[in-house]
């Protein structure tokens, strides 16, 4: 498989022929918590954001990627952590967005703390919040979905 490696800004010149997709790009995968999920789950969201990247021309830069990242990163942490069973993670995005949605097995909401560097662990949703545009977390017949939402900067 040839892949290409995303590294530095994303925003490429868009042709004057270009028609942006009309249905949002989306990826899905389940995970079973076994070793290796996580790096699993960050490389699939790798893969989803380079064909973000050529098929809507998304502008996304190294920041909001490796945010991205890193709520993918935390999410299915806490999915492994604190769930009983396999979790389902979902990317979603278009040329205006990036979501990050995972479903987990357990019925508890996600706990978000004070901000507190004296505490150690329980940080993950604080970071979450603080590099997301919006959180979102319900309790859905599965169990729980919770879902970070990026908005992508767009042409003035």
């Amino acid at each position: 498989m040839n892949e290409q490696t995303i590294s530095g800004a994303m925003l490429p010149d868009r042709p004057e022929s270009f028609v942006q997709p009309t249905q949002s790009l989306n990826r899905a995968a389940e995970f079973t918590g076994e070793p290796g999920s996580i790096a699993a789950a960050r490389d699939l969201a790798i893969r989803f954001l380079q064909q973000l990247c050529a098929e809507w021309l998304a502008p996304l830069g190294e920041l909001v990627r490796d945010d991205i990242l890193l709520v993918v990163s935390e999410l299915v942490t806490n999915a492994e952590r604190h769930s009983h069973g396999p979790y389902v993670i979902e990317l979603e995005g278009t040329g205006r967005y990036v979501s990050v949605t995972v479903y987990d097995s357990s019925t508890t909401l996600p706990r978000v703390f004070p901000p507190d560097p004296s505490r150690l662990g329980g940080h993950g949703m604080e970071i979450v919040r603080a590099v997301s545009d919006s959180v979102t977390a319900e309790i859905v017949p599965v169990g729980k979905r919770v879902t970070a939402r990026f908005d992508l900067p767009q042409d003035a």
